[in-house]
């Protein structure tokens, strides 16, 4: 809010601001600080230690009897909770988790994606589990997952014609483009 040193415009509102202090916010995170637009892609809290895996399966999932699947792994060990975690030098249980995505155009764009938002650790974090009660567990981060290959959307499962949409929207949301 002082005299602006090498300035930049940001395309979002047309506003100006320093170089340097625009880039230290987007550091922190990458949203306009007038507009809220988002600028780039979050940066999340998952475990360091979480992995992901896929394979491609011949299972078919209601809703893409035309296809085959896709197998989502996840795998987050046990550990201790980082600076950017609610207690930090605490530990906190881990998790593994399965999702499944059909194994057709859209559904293996949907894994790129997903596999991005993994990259940024935008798919897990620690938090108290809204099904169990607990406190310092791996839970999902507002990235929806069809965890089971049956039984509708709202046992999350299939068929969910507009869930690989919807899962997109999520993404993009957080800046997985």
């Amino acid at each position: 809010m002082d005299k602006v040193v090498r300035p930049t415009r940001l395309h979002c509102c047309n506003n100006v601001f320093c170089t340097d202090c625009i880039d230290k916010a987007f550091q922190v995170k990458p949203v306009c600080p007038t507009c809220g637009y988002q600028s780039g892609v979050l940066k999340g809290t998952q475990p360091i230690t979480a992995t992901m895996t896929f394979a491609k399966a011949t299972r078919v999932l209601p809703g893409y009897e035309e296809c085959g699947s896709i197998q989502i792994y996840y795998d987050i060990p046990d550990g201790i909770q980082e600076e950017c975690h609610p207690n930090p030098g605490r530990p906190y249980q881990g998790t593994a988790r399965m999702a499944f995505l059909p194994d057709n155009t859209e559904g293996r764009k949907v894994l790129k994606l997903l596999k991005r938002a993994f990259e940024n650790r935008l798919v897990f974090t620690i938090g108290t589990s809204v099904t169990t009660g607990n406190m310092d567990v791996v839970i999902w981060n507002d990235i929806h997952h069809k965890t089971n290959p049956h039984g509708g959307p709202s046992n999350y499962g299939y068929p969910d014609p507009g869930y690989l949409r919807r899962v997109t929207d999520e993404l993009a949301a957080k800046g997985i483009k």
